[in-house]
């Protein structure tokens, strides 16, 4: 499925049973769903492109970091979801 932004099509990408799991396991799934939705679809895609358990494994990790951090996003500043 795709979507169109601007004259680009970005293709959406669906949550693997996984990551939404760890998302509730850590009670992060609101601050992910507070997310712009193109923040969440990268994130999705930026995992799902992992050649390796462990590039992905450790890619999970960092979006869950972010997300409980706040104010983060792919290691670069995102003020709206700072916390607190």
């Amino acid at each position: 499925m795709t979507a169109k932004q601007g004259s680009a099509a970005r293709s959406r990408h669906a949550m693997p049973d996984d990551i939404e799991r760890a998302l509730r396991d850590r009670r992060l799934f609101d601050d992910y769903e507070d997310r712009p939705a193109y923040q969440r679809n990268d994130y999705l895609g930026w995992i799902s492109q992992a050649k390796r358990d462990e590039t992905r494994q450790r890619r999970v990790d960092q979006m869950l970091q972010e997300l409980e951090q706040g104010g983060v996003y792919m290691k670069m500043r995102h003020t709206p979801s700072r916390k607190g």
